[in-house]
C-alpha cells in the first residue's frame, strides 16, 4: 500500500470514528451538566464550560423508583427472551440443517417473512389480544413479541452454522456409544458456539432496545423496559423536560449492553478460533 493510500485509509478511519463517537461524547457531555445550562443554551462540550453537575444527576436517575425498576424489567425480559430463543432456535436449526422433511424450504420462508414483518403493523391486534387474554402490561405480553421476531433470525444464524459442521463427526460420537441427544449437545453445540452467542447477542439487543412494544404494550411500571420507561421522564415543568436526567439515564441504560457485547464478543472470537473444523 502506497503512502497517499495510508494517508486515505487513516483519515477515512478517524473520519468514521468522530462520525460514530460523537453522538456519545455528546450525550455523556449532557450528562454531567445541570439542567440550567442545558436549558440557556450553554455551547460547551466539557461540562466545566457550561456549568457541571457532576455525579449528581447520576445520582437522582438511580435513586428513581421508576427508574429502577425500568432496568430490572429490561435486564429480566432481555433475558428471559433470548434464552428462550436461542434454545428453540437451536433446536429448529439443527433440525432444518440436518433433516429432510417436506416443508422445509416453506418454514424458512415464513420465518423470514415474519422477521420482516413491521412492527407497527402489530401493535394494535396484539393489544387488544393481549388485553383479552390477560397478559397486558405483563414480563410475558413484551416476551412473546420479542420471540416471535428474533427466533426467525436466530434460526437463520444458526442454520448456516450448523450445516458448516461435518456430518461425520455426530456420526463418529455416535459409533464411540453416544446417543442422539449426547452428540447433538456435547458435539455439535460447542462447534456451533459463534452462532449461538451471535444469535443470543442479536435477541438482547432487540429485546433491550425495542421501544415500540414496551410502550405500547404496558401501560404501568409493573413492565415497562427502559426505552418506554425514559419516554414518560418529565421534571417539575412537564413543558422543560430535563434533559441532563434523559443523558444520565440513556448513558447508564447502555453499560449492560456495552459489558454484555464485549463478553460475548470474546466468545465468539474463541469459538471461531478454537471451534474451526478441517477436513
Amino acid at each position: 500500500m502506497s503512502t497517499k493510500n495510508k494517508i486515505g485509509v487513516v483519515i477515512g478511519a478517524v473520519l468514521i470514528l468522530v462520525w460514530c463517537l460523537l453522538p456519545v461524547a455528546w450525550i455523556i457531555s449532557l450528562s454531567f451538566k445541570s439542567q440550567d445550562a442545558i436549558t440557556n443554551g450553554s455551547p460547551g462540550f466539557l461540562p466545566s464550560e457550561g456549568g457541571g453537575a457532576g455525579w449528581q444527576n447520576y445520582s437522582d436517575v438511580l435513586a428513581d423508583e421508576q427508574f429502577r425498576r425500568a432496568i430490572f424489567n429490561s435486564i429480566g425480559i432481555s433475558l428471559i427472551a433470548t434464552a428462550l430463543s436461542v434454545i428453540i432456535a437451536t433446536l429448529a436449526a439443527y433440525a432444518i440443517a440436518r433433516l429432510e422433511f417436506t416443508g422445509k424450504k416453506f418454514v424458512l420462508t415464513l420465518a423470514l417473512v415474519i422477521a420482516m414483518f413491521p412492527v407497527v403493523s402489530l401493535v394494535g391486534p396484539l393489544f387488544d389480544m393481549w388485553r383479552t387474554f390477560g397478559i397486558y402490561d405483563t414480563w410475558p405480553g413484551l416476551i412473546i413479541p420479542y420471540m416471535s421476531f428474533t427466533l426467525p433470525l436466530a434460526i437463520w444464524t444458526l442454520s448456516a452454522f450448523f450445516r458448516e459442521i461435518p456430518w461425520e463427526m455426530e456420526q463418529a460420537a455416535q459409533v464411540d456409544g453416544a446417543t442422539s441427544w449426547q452428540a447433538f449437545r456435547k458435539v455439535i453445540v460447542p462447534l456451533a458456539a459463534p452462532g449461538v452467542f451471535t444469535a443470543a447477542i442479536l435477541t438482547f439487543f432487540f429485546a433491550w432496545n425495542d421501544f415500540v412494544f414496551g410502550i405500547s404494550l404496558t401501560s404501568t411500571e409493573n413492565a415497562r423496559p427502559i426505552p418506554a420507561a425514559l419516554s414518560f421522564f418529565v421534571g417539575a415543568d412537564p413543558f422543560n423536560r430535563p434533559a441532563s436526567l434523559l443523558a444520565a439515564g440513556a448513558v447508564v441504560s447502555t453499560i449492560p449492553i456495552i459489558v454484555i457485547v464485549l463478553l460475548f464478543q470474546r466468545k465468539i472470537v474463541a469459538g471461531l478460533t478454537s471451534g474451526a473444523v478441517k477436513g
